[in-house]
């Protein structure tokens, strides 16, 4: 089981250039940006996590740039949105983003997406709460295409372009893992349908129950749950809860690191590292 960790970039957090090689020398597998554009004021949307909003929402910085600051002063470790609301962005520039991002890396690109939670957030980019889930699948595909074709062109219900040319095409073949995250079982169908992993929430639902159910899915979908890895965002800070992940066979887990100066961040980074060392990750 690999570890890594997520964090809001922000004005007053540790920067990205100096919290990826900390965690490259300690032996992290991934570094994960989440993403949001603004936080409209009207409030209307309930935070997920309950109670008030975090100010980190509101200041967090484009997880691409954030990324791409990581990529050159690392070698090995992954690099991940976490996730990326593609239903806020434009289709034929994000995937130019991926590519990009995915060769200033040298292939180390993980494309975690989700639809989002904020509806008053999508709408003022012109996306529709209740349709962002297939304006997500489309976009997706949209994507691929653009990453795996010398003229790609798609024609959908939210998405539509007549052949194009456009590079650079990504590094990895076919293209930088597409992981979905959100919640079991609607996500967990999302990932099966067309992504290469899932990213349930640790701590929400009963995940001892969700990760059989998971691959019993995919099973019954045709794929290989080899092919569909979990990685599991947001773990619990405790030894014998990780050992239970590692034996129900998650791919990976991620600590959420707070939006702060390395002083605080880094004996966080020193805990899990820790973590990691006894469970063999």
């Amino acid at each position: 089981m690999d570890f890594g960790a997520s964090i809001f970039f922000t004005d007053y957090s540790i920067s990205p250039a100096a919290l990826a090689p900390a965690m490259e020398a300690r032996g992290f597998e991934s570094l994960w940006a989440p993403e949001h554009s603004h936080i409209p004021t009207s409030r209307r949307s309930p935070y997920p996590g309950g109670g008030d909003l975090p100010k980190s929402y509101y200041d967090v910085l484009d997880p691409f740039v954030a990324l791409a600051a990581a990529a050159v002063v690392t070698k090995t470790l992954l690099l991940g949105t976490g996730v990326c609301l593609v239903i806020q962005r434009d289709t034929i520039q994000t995937a130019k983003l991926v590519a990009s991002l995915d060769q200033i890396s040298g292939g180390r690109f993980l494309f975690g997406i989700g639809g989002g939670w904020n509806a008053e957030e999508m709408e003022d980019h012109g996306t529709a709460f209740e349709s962002r889930f297939k304006k997500m699948r489309e976009q997706i595909e949209a994507m691929i295409q653009i990453w795996t074709k010398s003229k790609p062109e798609y024609h959908g219900e939210f998405v539509n372009f007549d052949p194009m040319m456009t590079w650079p095409k990504p590094i990895q073949k076919p293209h930088p893992p597409v992981i979905v995250g959100g919640a079991f079982p609607h996500a967990a169908r999302r990932a099966i349908r067309y992504g290469q992993g899932w990213i349930p929430v640790a701590g929400r639902g009963d995940i001892a129950d969700q990760v059989p159910a998971f691959r019993k899915m995919v099973e019954e979908s045709g794929r290989d749950p080899a092919t569909l890895p979990i990685s599991m965002f947001s773990a619990k800070d405790d030894l014998d809860t990780l050992k239970r992940f590692r034996d129900l066979g998650v791919a990976r887990v991620t600590v959420s690191l707070p939006s702060a100066p390395s002083d605080q961040v880094l004996p966080i980074l020193d805990r899990w590292a820790e973590h990691k060392a006894k469970l063999g990750g």
